[in-house]
């Protein structure tokens, strides 16, 4: 296997490079943005955050085994003395993306890039155990899906993978645009469009404007599209793509769908025919939304080649990802732990999922505010007290200011439900709660930190 190399010829490249004492330059194979961690012969690009500045560490990257630095040419003062390979540019994060594009263009690795408004990380980490069945995989590791973190996947990729899978986020408009140009996708999904991001985005028109350019970008390149046939904003598209596969539990595509029913602790058992194959699985995971993803990774997989066995033994090895959907069952009572984030529809899959579970009779949700919907705020808070009715939940504690509208809704039902102005009231409570017989949910946007009242219901506590 050749390894990756970025020669000197490379950085040129690269708009607005100077390369300082060009002499001591060797072929780079490997680039961080992390000081403490320098991979052999590599390059540190000093990145300026929110929290920190990479040049603050420039001294450290070098004693930690850098062997060329690049920073921000107005830095350059600073860092003259040092006798390796400087290469500076006027914005470092910017060339982070051009590195990043490089790399991309010397790897052999077919890579597949998904996004959507929700299950976009567990179709990813389905996606990777499956086609590790018959392929070696790479894949974005925890979040690491936007400007930094999709360069960061790239450069953690070499030509001893077959397969990448990488996973795009976005929460403003031209987010997709860039990271899909640097990822230069050879497979492209989308799992739905939703309400997230509403703030910037606007609307579920501006989702699909935002998120189609993973589309636009593969197709551009002749690259192959899957598309979710069950969502009518990326049905309505289809005629657009000609290299393409769809998947669906609720319409005609090619790749079908559906769930034949769930068992008493809420596991749904799905069926998945394409072609010849045919797939009867009972799914490790819960709630239909786990399903749905299941179904997206498969008809991936079954497009790489992977047979019905291949796929029906990785379903054995799949587990729920941390904070998503993650059911934690005690003696007395079951916890789900969705902490990680929030949107309209993600809640909606989570309180549908709650309802499903029958081993014990009692439904409580403890829920915090979902973020980023601007002036639909309000509104969708409300919204969501049709789908606590409808799926008869028993009990409903919210924190935070927009849930108060979700509250104020449900004191109009039967359902008991109380609203904590305060996180330490809720914890109070939460800890004086008897959970015994119960399911509970616990969900809210990332920075509501709910994972602190899931310590809380966890026994021990």
């Amino acid at each position: 296997m050749k390894k990756i190399r970025l020669t000197v010829e490379d950085i040129f490249e690269i708009p607005t490079a100077v390369i300082y004492n060009p002499d001591e330059f060797k072929s780079l194979e490997s680039v961080s943005i992390d000081s403490r961690s320098i991979p052999k012969k590599g390059l540190f690009i000093a990145i300026k955050g929110e929290k920190f500045d990479g040049h603050d560490f420039v001294i450290y990257a070098i004693e930690n085994g850098a062997v060329a630095i690049m920073i921000s040419a107005e830095k350059y003062e600073n860092f003259k003395e040092i006798n390796i390979p400087i290469i500076t540019v006027q914005d470092t994060l910017k060339a982070l993306g051009y590195v990043a594009k490089i790399w991309r263009h010397k790897l052999n690795t077919k890579i597949i890039g998904i996004t959507g408004s929700t299950g976009k990380t567990t179709t990813k980490e389905m996606l990777a155990l499956i086609l590790n069945e018959k392929f070696s995989v790479n894949k974005t590791i925890a979040n690491n899906n936007n400007h930094i973190g999709v360069p960061l996947t790239i450069f953690s990729t070499n030509n001893s993978h077959d397969v990448l899978v990488a996973e795009l986020g976005t929460n403003h408009f031209g987010e997709i645009k860039y990271t899909s140009e640097i990822l230069k996708p050879n497979y492209a999904i989308i799992t739905n469009i939703g309400h997230s991001h509403l703030e910037f985005l606007k609307n579920k028109r501006g989702v699909l404007k935002e998120k189609i350019e993973l589309f636009r970008v593969a197709s551009e390149r002749k690259g192959f599209i899957f598309i979710n046939n069950d969502d009518p904003l990326l049905s309505r598209v289809s005629k657009n793509y000609k290299n393409k596969l769809t998947f669906g539990f609720n319409s005609k595509a090619d790749v079908k769908g559906k769930i034949t029913g769930y068992t008493g602790d809420g596991k749904p058992v799905i069926q998945i025919i394409y072609k010849n194959n045919k797939l009867n699985e009972t799914f490790s995971l819960y709630g239909e939304q786990s399903a749905k993803n299941f179904l997206a990774a498969s008809a991936v997989a079954f497009k790489l080649g992977l047979s019905s066995k291949q796929i029906s033994n990785a379903v054995k090895k799949i587990k729920s990802v941390d904070k998503r959907l993650n059911i934690k069952k005690y003696s007395d009572f079951i916890l789900i732990d969705d902490t990680y984030n929030a949107n309209p529809d993600s809640m909606k899959y989570a309180i549908e999922m709650l309802q499903r579970i029958k081993n014990y009779s009692k439904k409580i949700a403890v829920l915090g505010d979902m973020f980023e919907l601007g002036e639909e705020g309000p509104a969708q808070h409300k919204k969501l007290a049709a789908i606590i009715n409808k799926n008869k939940i028993d009990a409903v504690y919210t924190t935070g200011s927009l849930m108060k509208n979700l509250n104020e809704e449900l004191a109009k039902s039967e359902i008991q439900t109380e609203h904590f102005s305060a996180r330490d009231q809720l914890k109070e409570f939460l800890k004086e709660k008897n959970f015994k017989g119960s399911v509970v949910l616990v969900k809210g946007s990332r920075g509501m930190k709910m994972e602190d009242f899931v310590k809380i219901i966890e026994p021990g506590a």
